[in-house]
């Protein structure tokens, strides 16, 4: 199975390919889509969408996994945070691609085994997780613990999914 991991930002949202084949993880892409400040919010927005529908072209994930907000200094950022967010779960859906979402709480204790772990230990625990060379960069750091956490995360994730052809039946 093949995961994009998504950490959304309107200045930087960081995302990070993987692949799953049984118990092992393989790094595949990972990076940053910077985005000046200075730009209106809805072309930074336009940007992040057009660059995750052509990486999402280029590497055909199974899944995308978001990571959610949890918090931001002042409600202009939340907001800023919450379109970016909204903006990745759209590029996902319209790929026709099951988008899961997950808490820093989930992502920081699946990939480093504690909840309130430091951004320099995810960092390390990716680099480890998925043999790289070096650490990567702090926001594609991020997107592959998201992507991580949900290679661990998504057989609970099936069994937990009621099954959508149940709901449609009226009950006898």
């Amino acid at each position: 199975m093949r995961i994009l991991g998504i950490d959304p930002g309107s200045k930087t949202t960081g995302y990070g390919f993987i692949e799953q084949r049984g118990n092992h993880l393989c790094h595949l892409d990972n990076g940053a889509i910077f985005t000046d400040s200075k730009t209106e919010l809805a072309l930074r927005l336009h940007r992040i969408y057009s660059e995750i529908c052509r990486l999402i072209a280029v590497h055909r994930p199974d899944a995308v996994a978001v990571e959610q907000v949890f918090m931001a200094r002042n409600p202009a950022s939340a907001l800023k945070l919450g379109h970016a967010r909204g903006i990745a779960l759209l590029a996902g859906v319209n790929a026709g691609l099951p988008v899961f979402e997950y808490s820093a709480l989930q992502v920081k204790s699946a990939v480093v085994g504690y909840g309130r772990a430091g951004k320099n230990q995810v960092q390390q625990m990716t680099r480890v997780l998925l043999n790289l060379p070096e650490i990567a960069q702090e926001d594609a750091a991020d997107a592959l613990a998201v992507a991580i956490c949900h290679a661990h995360s998504h057989h609970l994730n099936k069994k937990m999914q009621p099954d959508q052809h149940n709901l449609l039946r009226r009950p006898s």
